[in-house]
C-alpha cells in the first residue's frame, strides 16, 4: 500500500529545500563568485527550479498510486541532475537527500535506504572521475560528510512522518469503531426498550382490551334474555378499563420519573403505594445512603421492581411482597420477594411469561445480574444486583 497522502510532509520539505537551492544559486550568480556568469544557464537553472515548485501539486492532484509515485520520483530525479548540471555553486546536490525522503513516504524504508546508497555513491563516482585525489581534500571530504548526514536526516525524518501519519490513521479508525460501538449499543438499547414495551402491551392492555371485549359482547347477548347477567358483564369491562388506565398511568409516570431525573428510592415508594390494595399488601425498606446515579441504571432498577410487582400481582396469587433497596459501597441491589404460588426454575422455566427475559436484559445493560429464585408453593424471589456509579 502506497503511504504517500495528500497531506504528506513531502510538500512542505520540498518547497524549503527547492528554495534554498534556488538562493543560493541566484546568490552565486549575483555576487560573482563563479568564473562567468551565462544568463542562459542561469535561465535553465531557475527554469528547473521552477518545474520542480509545480511537480509538488501536480503529484498531489494524480493521487497517491503506487505507479504514479514511481513516475513523480523518475521526473523528480531527473529535474534534480539538470538543476545540479547548471548549479555552478554546485549546491544544488542538496537536492538529492530529497530521494529517500520521497521514497520513505510511497514505499517504505528498504528502497528508501537503498535509494540513499545509490545517491551516495553516484555522488563519490563523480568526485571520482572529475576530482581526482578528492579524499584528499577536506572540503570534499566535508561535502560528502554532510551529504551523508543529510540523507541520515531525510531518512529519519520521513520515518517519523510515516509513524505519525499511521498513527493518525489508527486514531481515526478506533474512533470509527467507537462511532460504530456506541450506535450498535443505542441500537441494542432501543431494541430492548421496544420488546419491554412490547411485552407490557401484550401482557398489560392487550389482557384488559380482550376481557373488555368479551364482557361487551356479553352483556350484548344477554340484554333480552338475562338484564343482570348483561349489567354484570358491563360492570366487569369498565373494572377493566379501570385497570387497563392504571397500567397506562404507571408507565406514564415511570417515564416521567425517568425525564425528571427523580431518585430511585422516592419512586419505589411511589410504585409501592399505587401497587398496594385490600388484595395485596406490598413494603418498603430502603437501606444505606443512596447516592447519585446515572438515569440508565435508576431506569432499569424501577423496571425490574415494576415487572417483580406486576407478576405477583397477576401470575403469583400472592398476598404479600416485600421490596427491599440496599445501596452499598460497590453495588445496589433490589430485593423483591412474594408469598405467592411460585414455579419451577428447571429447563422448562417460563420466562417469557413472566418477563424474566426483558429483567436480565435490563440489568446486563447497565453491567448487572438478574436472579430469580423460586419453588412450587414457597413464592418467588428476584434479585437485581448493578454496580455503584
Amino acid at each position: 500500500m502506497p503511504i504517500v497522502r495528500k497531506e504528506s510532509p513531502m510538500s512542505w520539505v520540498s518547497a524549503v529545500v527547492y528554495g534554498i537551492v534556488l538562493i543560493a544559486g541566484l546568490y552565486y550568480v549575483v555576487a560573482g563568485l563563479g568564473a562567468d556568469v551565462r544568463p542562459l544557464r542561469t535561465a535553465g537553472f531557475v527554469a528547473c527550479v521552477a518545474a520542480l515548485f509545480a511537480l509538488e501539486p501536480a503529484e498531489r492532484r494524480c493521487g497517491a498510486g503506487r505507479g504514479t509515485a514511481s513516475a513523480f520520483l523518475l521526473v523528480r530525479l531527473a529535474l534534480f541532475v539538470a538543476v545540479a548540471a547548471l548549479d555552478d555553486s554546485g549546491l544544488s546536490r542538496a537536492l538529492f537527500v530529497l530521494v529517500p525522503f520521497a521514497a520513505y513516504l510511497a514505499f517504505g524504508r528498504t528502497v528508501s535506504i537503498a535509494l540513499a546508497a545509490l545517491c551516495l555513491v553516484l555522488l563519490v563516482c563523480s568526485y571520482a572521475l572529475w576530482v581526482p585525489g578528492w579524499y584528499t581534500s577536506a572540503n570534499y571530504v566535508a561535502d560528502v560528510l554532510m551529504f551523508v548526514i543529510g540523507l541520515v536526516l531525510a531518512i529519519a525524518m520521513a520515518g517519523i512522518a510515516v509513524r505519525e501519519q499511521q498513527a493518525r490513521a489508527r486514531l481515526e479508525e478506533s474512533l470509527d469503531e467507537v462511532t460504530s460501538y456506541a450506535a450498535q449499543v443505542a441500537d441494542l438499547s432501543a431494541a430492548a426498550e421496544r420488546n419491554r414495551l412490547a411485552r407490557d402491551i401484550h401482557d398489560s392492555l392487550g389482557h384488559h382490551l380482550t376481557a373488555i371485549a368479551v364482557q361487551v359482547e356479553k352483556a350484548s347477548a344477554f340484554r333480552e334474555r338475562d338484564p343482570h347477567a348483561a349489567d354484570q358483564a358491563l360492570a366487569d369491562a369498565r373494572s377493566s378499563a379501570r385497570h387497563a388506565l392504571d397500567d397506562v398511568r404507571r408507565s406514564v409516570g415511570a417515564l416521567r420519573d425517568e425525564r425528571e431525573g427523580r431518585t430511585l428510592s422516592a419512586s419505589l415508594a411511589e410504585l409501592v403505594d399505587r401497587a398496594g390494595d385490600d388484595r395485596l399488601q406490598v413494603s418498603l425498606v430502603v437501606d444505606g445512603e443512596e447516592r447519585a446515579g446515572d438515569n440508565a441504571t435508576v431506569s432499569a432498577l424501577f423496571r425490574a421492581a415494576q415487572e417483580a410487582l406486576t407478576n405477583a400481582r397477576r401470575h403469583a396469587q400472592a398476598d404479600r411482597v416485600s421490596v427491599s433497596l440496599t445501596f452499598g459501597d460497590t453495588e445496589t441491589r433490589l430485593v423483591v420477594a412474594d408469598d405467592g404460588r411460585g414455579f419451577s426454575t428447571g429447563a422448562s422455566e417460563p420466562a417469557e411469561g413472566f418477563g424474566l427475559l426483558g429483567l436480565r436484559e435490563r440489568a446486563a445493560l447497565v453491567g448487572g445480574l438478574a436472579r430469580v429464585e423460586s419453588q412450587p408453593g414457597a413464592g418467588t424471589r428476584i434479585t437485581v444486583t448493578v454496580p455503584a456509579r
